[in-house]
């Protein structure tokens, strides 16, 4: 007896799924991922600190090569500001912060700062 009722049961709920009785409708949401907004970080021209430390720290902070750096350098000597990279805020920041650090240390009066992309 105990098996018929449970079959009987499990008919039931297999019919209702076919013909659409008791169903619940599920809505499918797809969530999109926002990117973060992207910052550059400009470094500026002063007429104190030597060319060659503003090329170590392209280099050393923003993994540029020799001459990418040294480019990069005579382009803001020229212009008064160049883009040493664009980052996710949390980077840009931490970037920001090692250069002004290490001139600093170095007794130069080099600037860095952010702008949003």
């Amino acid at each position: 007896m105990l098996m018929h009722r449970l079959s009987t049961i499990s008919n039931n709920v297999d019919q209702d799924l076919v013909s659409g009785t008791g169903a619940e409708t599920v809505t499918v949401t797809k969530q999109k991922t926002l990117r973060p907004a992207l910052f550059k970080v400009l470094i500026l021209n002063d007429d104190f600190t030597p060319m060659e430390f503003v090329v170590v720290v392209l280099k050393s902070i923003f993994g540029m090569s020799e001459s990418g750096a040294t480019q990069l350098m005579l382009a803001i000597h020229r212009t008064g500001v160049g883009v040493a990279g664009v980052f996710p805020y949390e980077i840009a920041e931490t970037k920001v912060h090692h250069v002004l650090e290490l001139a600093r240390q170095h007794e130069h009066p080099l600037q860095c700062q952010l702008e949003e992309e």
